[in-house]
């Protein structure tokens, strides 16, 4: 019978070495150290909604060029310059602070905001559009990047080059990013906290679920990696068809299915946990199961559409889109250490 580990156990790991732990690669080890982020133009995003709006409703949608400023604190700037609710305001992902990001926003137009008035410092707004609904959560196609790596070591560039064309033709792990677990894996300890009983504020307790479902998903999709399987079925895997989130169970693997998840129009799926899953450490899937968290699923492939690599005076520059849930750093820990 295979032993589930104890959270704290958990939680000791990752404080004693101040860091998450190493999950498996695809490729190998990094072919290079870099440094990450060291202006906010190294690291740009542009989000994509992938679909129209129409042209008239009750609903502002603004897209908002913003360099170092968080989404959820832009939001509150749009809902006071608009005299709103700020939950009344919407943004289909949160993107990062230390970058320049380009996403859409929705704002109720109750009172008719001039948003030519709008002074938020690091904040333009460089499209105003109308929509009949609000701007929901994971309501966009994807994001595209453009990241600059400053080197701190000499590339081998044929190396590099056939690392660049694997991610294409393959993908990568469909990891979670650092970013959900906090600075040092420190959210893990709020998940602790939150599977011991402890009354938490809704948004805490979201981000303590969170957590232990991407920790517990990484988890699980490293050792698929290791396997070598992460990209194909196995026995009793669910499907997801690319770009979507339409999830179908595997009746078998036969060989339509192989070709269709080599062209990358279908892909392995794992489990997100909650109530009934039994994954991971036992208390954590008490929790789940007494708050009646509904499992769920995310593709173990992550595809890495129209990577380009170009070598720049700055450094190496790399561009490529990703789908919505999806994170930069899983693309980058296939290629450089920071």
């Amino acid at each position: 019978m295979l032993l589930r580990p104890k959270s704290e156990d958990v939680i000791k790991q990752i404080m004693n070495a101040n860091s998450l732990p190493d999950w498996t690669r695809a490729f190998g080890e990094p072919l290079l150290s870099v440094r990450l982020r060291f202006t906010p133009e190294d690291f740009q995003v542009t989000e994509h909604l992938g679909w129209e709006r129409s042209g008239d409703g009750e609903h502002d949608y603004l897209f908002i060029e913003k360099t170092g400023a968080n989404t959820e604190w832009v939001a509150r700037q749009l809902a006071q310059h608009a005299k709103v609710p700020v939950r009344d305001v919407g943004y289909a992902g949160l993107k990062d602070r230390h970058a320049i990001t380009r996403q859409w926003f929705s704002v109720p137009r109750w009172h008719a905001p001039d948003w030519g008035l709008l002074k938020v410092p690091g904040v333009s707004v460089t499209a105003c559009e109308r929509h009949l609904r609000k701007l929901r959560r994971g309501a966009h196609k994807g994001n595209e990047f453009q990241i600059v790596l400053r080197l701190e070591s000499k590339p081998d560039v044929d190396a590099w080059a056939q690392r660049i064309a694997l991610i294409r033709a393959r993908g990568v792990p469909n990891y979670f990013g650092e970013q959900r677990f906090g600075r040092g894996g420190g959210n893990l300890r709020l998940a602790a906290d939150w599977a011991a009983g402890k009354r938490l504020p809704r948004d805490k307790r979201g981000m303590a679920i969170s957590t232990v479902r991407s920790y517990l998903f990484n988890e699980a999709l490293s050792r698929r990696v290791e396997a070598g399987t992460w990209s194909q079925f196995v026995a009793g895997d669910m499907a997801n068809l690319d770009g979507s989130a339409s999830v179908f169970e595997v009746a078998s693997i036969d060989d339509e299915l192989r070709r269709r998840c080599s062209e990358m129009d279908v892909h392995p799926a794992g489990i997100l946990a909650g109530e009934g899953s039994e994954l991971g450490p036992e208390e954590w899937q008490k929790a789940l199961s007494k708050g009646r968290v509904e499992p769920g699923t995310r593709s173990l492939r992550l595809p890495v559409r129209d990577i380009v690599s170009t070598l720049e005076p700055e450094g190496i520059v790399l561009r490529f889109s990703l789908g919505r849930g999806a994170y930069a750093t899983a693309v980058l820990r296939e290629l450089c250490s920071w």
